[in-house]
């Protein structure tokens, strides 16, 4: 079970009195792609309010849902001054990565073939969410308001205006929509939102492993999904099993010991016997694509904006992504500037349509290129699988790309 986390008073202190309710920029949703902007936005002009239902709270033990944080996105989250106040044995570096196609394809990726320190960092998410907001509420020109709950929102050529459940209205220059795949601000702006719902669903858990995983990240493509084991510090693993809600059903079923005996064989035992630390959890997968992210005075931003598959492990990085480009489009206006007008967000727009389309598609047709079950085409994927594992130039300048470096 979770448990909370204690926050000081002063953030209490500020939710409670409300001294001002003029803002410059309203953020509404305090998970991971909000709470980094917020902070993101620290020590700047702008009179900033965090908005959200509930403070995050951390996990007993490891949580079952983490993220590999891209390279670029880990200096963002320095930037932020969040990063390196997380605990150093909580956080795991990924060294190298072997993918496993379903006919015998495979690559893989080294961090230092390539030159870089690490892939990807592996990093809890309620871990990473508490610290956020922690950081978050030792800034000055931030207002936290939790619980909160916002009920209406009204935009015309002068301001945004929201009101909360308990009758307060908040006043501001621009709204920010960082409140997750079901997302409220995205549906008072009356954004259009195209949604594929996939077949299968996610099942995580974690897990000890007999042997070192020595830093290395596995991925299998099987005809039952697609299974990454992602390490975490210590001999333990965590896995996200991309799979049919029939299988995904059977394996939520299963208790600690069988668990752990199946998530090995379908890793082909490559860290030896397993052991079970949590219970397996499930969660839907979609893609989701938002014809509209911004408007004047609002913008979308993390899982409100975009949702794509997880088998690309960037769900989390194009949000971070999302937050950095905004906070530096906000931090670069001069002071004269209004900063929700058209102009503004539209170049937010501009400057991450491309990598949210680019993503959304790659991700979208490996989806479907490893869930066909046709002999041809079997072939065709793991034999180009070969072919880019073979090649070095390529290889590297896909690890490079994957970890935001390109």
């Amino acid at each position: 079970m979770p448990h909370s986390v204690t926050w000081p008073r002063t953030c209490g202190k500020i939710a409670d009195t409300m001294k001002n309710e003029n803002f410059d920029v309203l953020i509404v949703g305090g998970g991971l792609a909000g709470a980094s902007l917020a902070c993101a936005l620290r020590g700047s002009r702008y009179r900033v309010a965090l908005i959200d239902r509930a403070a995050p709270r951390l996990a007993d033990g490891w949580d079952a849902r983490v993220y590999a944080i891209a390279p670029t996105c880990v200096d963002f989250l320095k930037r932020c001054g969040a990063w390196d106040h997380l605990p150093q044995d909580r956080v795991q570096r990924i060294e190298r990565m072997a993918i496993a196609g379903d006919d015998g394809g495979s690559m893989q990726f080294s961090a230092y073939e390539s030159g870089l320190d690490a892939l990807a960092w592996i990093v809890e998410g309620g871990r990473l969410a508490v610290e956020l907001w922690q950081t978050a509420i030792r800034q000055s020109n931030l207002t936290v308001l939790s619980p909160a709950v916002p009920v209406a929102l009204e935009i015309d050529e002068s301001a945004a205006r929201l009101t909360l459940a308990d009758g307060r209205v908040l006043r501001a220059s621009l709204v920010i929509g960082a409140d997750g795949a079901n997302s409220w601000v995205r549906e008072q702006a009356g954004f259009e939102t195209h949604t594929d719902v996939y077949e299968d669903v996610a099942v995580v858990a974690n897990f000890s492993c007999e042997r070192p995983h020595a830093g290395t990240a596995f991925q299998w493509f099987r005809e039952d999904g697609v299974l990454a084991w992602l390490p975490l510090p210590g001999n333990n693993f965590s896995i996200v099993w991309s799979t049919p809600r029939r299988h995904a059903d059977a394996l939520l079923a299963l208790d600690a010991q069988a668990l752990a005996a199946r998530v090995g064989e379908a890793g082909e035992n490559v860290l030896g016997n397993l052991q079970t630390l949590c219970a397996a959890a499930a969660f839907p997968l979609r893609l989701m694509r938002v014809r509209e992210v911004v408007a004047p005075r609002l913008a979308l931003i993390g899982d409100a904006a975009h949702a794509i598959h997880p088998l690309s492990g960037h769900g989390i990085n194009l949000g971070f992504q999302d937050a950095a480009v905004l906070a530096d489009i906000l931090l670069a206006l001069p002071t004269f500037r209004d900063c929700g007008d058209v102009s503004v967000v539209r170049r937010y727009r501009r400057a991450r349509a491309e990598e949210v389309a680019m993503l959304q598609g790659v991700t979208h047709g490996l989806h479907h290129l490893f869930g066909t079950k046709s002999a041809p085409l079997a072939w065709i994927r793991n034999t180009g699988m070969n072919l880019t594992g073979n090649l070095p130039f390529v290889r590297g300048a896909m690890t490079r790309y994957a970890a935001g470096l390109i």
